[in-house]
């Protein structure tokens, strides 16, 4: 059983702002591979590397598509689970308190959106969205032949998915958004992420330095861990639904 201390019970419902930060480990829970595990059967022979870049598309266009086509395949099978589901529990519970909320992820799945979560911001951008990769705009509705990559409607430029690949600066109003709620907040909640990659890694540890309560929430120890009071080492989806229910 998981051990809630009274304090944070008390933390928590006394909260004006939380923030919460999302990682790959909960959407495994679901069933979605991490990024590197995703290279499997067809795809071993690729590093993610190779395929995840502006460079790798320009190389070969056809390639890196069929590839996200392959990933949004096994996200539209994943499901939300109790973890996504009790964030969703924790944001209709503060919004009723009037408490501000800000769900930050890493994970470009949707499933946080398709669990009912409403204040998210994507860091990484979405797999399941599509966009110009000259232009940048979002596309909605295109053209897709077994023979070549889909173009733009608009202008003919290659389809892409919207999503931030190496070498890409993070969408600048999501980072802003993710800076102001990590400054601002009284409780910061770190699930499923391994606290490495940048530039989200450095939010837990911007929250502590301005005075937040930080959760983690993770299978694994991470460089985080040392530095936070309240570590709960095991799946977001057991102990999400029951720290929310000692809230409630």
């Amino acid at each position: 059983m998981v051990n809630v201390p009274e304090e944070l019970i008390a933390i928590f419902r006394s909260a004006r702002r939380v923030a919460v930060l999302t990682g790959s480990g909960i959407s495994a829970e679901s069933g979605v591979p991490t990024f590197r595990d995703a290279q499997t059967g067809l795809w071993a022979r690729y590093r993610p590397e190779d395929l995840a870049t502006p460079q790798a598309f320009r190389r070969d266009p056809r390639l890196v598509w069929e590839w996200y086509k392959w990933r949004r395949e096994l996200v539209t099978k994943a499901k939300p689970n109790r973890g996504h589901e009790a964030l969703v529990e924790l944001e209709k519970y503060l919004a009723q308190r009037g408490c501000l909320f800000a769900l930050i992820t890493q994970n470009v799945d949707g499933l946080h959106q398709r669990a009912g979560s409403q204040q998210v911001i994507e860091l990484h951008g979405n797999i399941l969205r599509t966009k110009c990769f000259d232009e940048g705009t979002l596309v909605d509705k295109w053209e897709e032949s077994d023979e070549k990559i889909p173009r733009c409607p608009q202008c003919g430029g290659l389809l892409r998915p919207d999503v931030v690949w190496f070498g890409e600066n993070l969408p600048a109003i999501a980072l802003e958004a993710a800076w102001q709620a990590t400054q601002s907040c009284d409780i910061f909640l770190c699930i499923g992420t391994s606290t490495i990659v940048e530039p989200a890694a450095s939010l837990p540890f911007m929250a502590l330095q301005y005075g937040a309560s930080v959760i983690e929430i993770n299978l694994h120890t991470t460089p985080l861990s040392t530095s936070v009071r309240y570590v709960f080492r095991g799946p977001a989806g057991v102990i999400l639904p029951y720290l929310v229910d000692c809230i409630l």
